[in-house]
């Protein structure tokens, strides 16, 4: 996710780090926190790998800044990653919101369609947090105030992703 999101964010235009884990932190903080520690490994690997580049440009008053810009074997990746994510990433709401803010740079209709069709069919599977055995439970089937909370929550999540999803691929022609 960390990756997709760099190179994601890089896509547009080239960004410091301080610039792009700021912008990480806004799209994916609340849930999980982005820590230097995490950002600088993850850049120094795309960066060995040659998807992205790193220039040296004079600081306004202190150090120079390092800048970070995608090469065009970045740019092919991040379009590789979008057109086929792995499937955590179409089951991992938290991953997926990573995939659909960048989704747009797929130039294909056809192919983002194809990736919203995968995410349709997850969510059209019947599933529930909590199990008789192997049969799901409803909301209505819980006596637990808050278990029945968390049911009741992800349920208008679905449907609102659901309703979504179909408007985005019918105008999408698919």
């Amino acid at each position: 996710m960390l990756e997709l999101a760099v190179l994601g964010f890089l896509y547009d235009n080239p960004l410091h780090g301080y610039e792009l884990r700021k912008r990480i932190t806004a799209l994916t903080g609340h849930v999980r926190p982005v820590a230097e520690s995490t950002l600088y490994p993850a850049i120094k690997r795309l960066e060995k790998a040659g998807l992205l580049a790193r220039t040296t440009q004079p600081g306004s008053v202190a150090a120079p800044r390092h800048v970070l810009a995608l090469t065009e074997e970045g740019r092919r990746e991040l379009r590789r990653r979008l057109a086929d994510p792995v499937r955590r990433d179409i089951t991992d709401e938290n991953r997926w919101f990573t995939v659909l803010a960048f989704l747009r740079h797929l130039d294909d209709a056809a192919a983002q369609t194809a990736v919203l069709h995968r995410r349709l069919a997850f969510l059209e599977e019947p599933a529930s947090f909590f199990y008789d055995g192997e049969r799901p439970l409803g909301a209505e089937e819980l006596d637990d105030p808050f278990r029945r909370g968390v049911l009741i929550v992800a349920r208008a999540t679905s449907r609102a992703e659901l309703s979504w999803l179909r408007e985005t691929i019918a105008s999408l022609g698919g």
